[in-house]
């Protein structure tokens, strides 16, 4: 029994030391993407969907509650890696050699990266159960904020502000690919867990409407902690987490 034991718990670790590699390539990558003549804007959102896509692997642990929430385990450390890699580091040797960290991040708000972790860490504490829960809060924040960006920067005439400056077109790309990502993960998640789609289905449509809402109100980096918090517990209420 010890042994079957360790051994799922090593799995654990092996599995989560892989998405550490990968969430470290994805910054190498994002960072690098300028090389390429890619914008700061651009490889940020590039960051963005690419930790948004780590609820995905979240069933594949056999450990996601206390003292063993490996998800958890995977966001924590993040958290603190960003702040130090930010302009408000007490370490500012730490922060000149990820400058090409906050390069990327500096454009939408200076603890930007921060608020994204903060989000991602605070869900995985309490919905590594459910990662439905957590996509719901993630995906509209990384597929949806991303495309809103690329459309609102391309094609946004219809300009308003409330408190930071948005488009109508930049809003509409929210609203459909927060809609499309999360309808697609509760495809997935209800393959693996046995749950019918059609039970987060309404609910996924009040996410995508809470999270466009939020993400046109919120100023530049702060929708990175307020369209996660409020699109999660949107999906809750609405009975998609059950």
């Amino acid at each position: 029994m010890i042994l079957v034991l360790s051994s799922d718990i090593l799995l654990n670790v092996i599995l989560m030391l892989l998405c550490y590699a990968y969430i470290v390539l994805v910054i190498f990558v994002s960072g690098k993407l300028g090389c390429l003549n890619v914008s700061r804007r651009s490889s940020r959102k590039f960051l963005h969907i690419m930790i948004g896509n780590l609820p995905f692997v979240i069933p594949f642990f056999t450990y996601n509650s206390f003292p063993l929430n490996f998800p958890f385990f995977v966001a924590a450390p993040f958290v603190l890696v960003t702040f130090l890699a930010c302009p408000y580091s007490p370490f500012k040797g730490f922060y000149e050699k990820m400058k090409g960290l906050t390069d990327i991040t500096e454009e939408g708000h200076q603890l930007g990266l921060v608020f994204y972790a903060v989000s991602y860490t605070f869900l995985a504490l309490f919905f590594s159960s459910k990662p439905q829960v957590i996509a719901a809060g993630i995906l509209p924040m990384a597929y949806g904020d991303a495309f809103a960006s690329f459309m609102g920067e391309r094609y946004g005439k219809r300009k308003y502000r409330i408190l930071a400056a948005k488009s109508l077109e930049g809003s509409a790309a929210m609203f459909l690919a927060s809609f499309l990502s999360f309808t697609f993960s509760l495809i997935f998640f209800s393959a693996v867990y046995s749950f019918s789609f059609f039970d987060g289905f309404w609910a996924s449509l009040g996410v995508a409407l809470i999270a466009t809402l939020v993400e046109g109100l919120s100023p530049h980096g702060f929708d990175n902690i307020a369209v996660p918090a409020l699109s999660a517990l949107t999906f809750l209420a609405l009975g998609g987490g059950t």
